[in-house]
């Protein structure tokens, strides 16, 4: 069944069977297994549903549709992405984690995942208890962006732009302790200038505010912003990935205008509830890479500097604990608190 396995080549659907198999003889299910493998076999039966946690507009909807578009085809059943937006995605986390049709999954990232654990006395789910990890989906770079109308051309006359008007200068996220409040938080810490935050509900309706001049800048999603900045609606001041954007070839990172060693990247993966059946969660992984990896899907996403990535739910579980160890840290030195 497994010809190929010793030499290291076997394809991600053919090593999630093989730990299904191991984890089922492990617990003395191997009897059972011909009775799993129908299961997964006829997994899914209907249409499954992609939550996203946030308003339409942002980085995320963009990975969840690309990730989607590619699932439905390589799962056989319609998958269509739901935004339920609110309570910094705690309102659909704990739907989700409720939920026991099987055909339920979510959009896990940064702020559910890393953040709301740390800044919320008691949350209505448990990051790590109501939910099975499935595949990190994507890596998105953090840009830096202001207004036209502030007088600064690179981070370096943003700061001590900033530097000049304390307290007077506002930037906007996409709710407290989302991607973009923690990346302009961590800016902040790191270079030393002070400026007020004003948190909304989702990106969409920060970036209305933003393009209109109402706030002075945003940290966001190179997939959700790229196309106001090339059309003039806001100016790139820095780049939050190791090197430049080949969308941005001109706009230096943050590393580089003074701050070695700096990177904000947001992260998006897939969980499914933790009542999630073992065939059927072996199934949806190894489906899962097999779409985030497809040419069409890593090539949308490359347009839009967001960058495929794929795996395990071993692998996602892993990077899920040192990102909240990492972010543990900032949260707790920057006071950051929920609404």
């Amino acid at each position: 069944m497994f010809a190929n396995t010793r030499d290291g080549h076997a394809s991600p659907e053919q090593q999630a069977r093989r730990r299904f198999l191991q984890a089922s003889s492990a617990l003395g299910l191997t009897g059972l297994a011909p009775g799993l493998a129908t299961a997964q076999a006829n997994w899914p039966s209907k249409a499954v549903r992609f939550v996203v946690p946030f308003a339409p507009g942002g980085s995320s909807e963009i990975v969840a549709r690309s990730t989607a578009a590619e699932l439905s085809t390589t799962l056989g059943q319609s998958v269509f992405v739901d935004n339920k937006p609110g309570a910094a995605g705690n309102i659909a986390m704990a739907e989700v984690a409720r939920s026991e049709d099987q055909h339920t999954i979510i959009l896990g990232h940064i702020g559910t995942l890393a953040v709301n654990p740390y800044i919320f006395d008691k949350l209505p789910y448990d990051a790590n208890k109501d939910f099975k990890p499935v595949s990190l989906l994507a890596k998105v770079p953090s840009l830096y962006v202001v207004h036209p109308d502030v007088p600064a051309k690179n981070l370096t006359e943003f700061i001590a732009y900033a530097k000049s008007k304390p307290g007077k200068l506002s930037y906007g996220s996409a709710g407290n302790g989302s991607a973009g409040h923690l990346a302009f938080e961590y800016l902040k810490m790191t270079s030393g200038f002070f400026m007020l935050h004003v948190p909304y509900r989702g990106t969409g309706p920060m970036l209305t505010d933003l393009l209109s001049g109402r706030l002075d800048a945003s940290a966001i999603g190179a997939a959700a912003i790229i196309p106001f900045i090339k059309s003039g609606k806001v100016r790139c001041i820095a780049t939050g990935s190791a090197k430049r954007l080949p969308q941005l070839p001109d706009v230096p990172t943050v590393a580089e205008q003074g701050f070695p060693g700096f990177e904000m990247t947001q992260w998006y993966g897939m969980l499914a509830p933790a009542n999630m059946t073992a065939p059927h969660l072996a199934k949806l992984s190894a489906e899962t890479m097999k779409a985030v990896r497809a040419p069409a899907a890593q090539e949308r996403l490359r347009g839009d500097a967001a960058e495929a990535i794929g795996g395990t739910p071993e692998q996602f579980a892993q990077f899920i604990a040192a990102e909240q160890e990492r972010w543990k840290k900032v949260i707790a030195r920057a006071n950051i608190k929920p609404d």
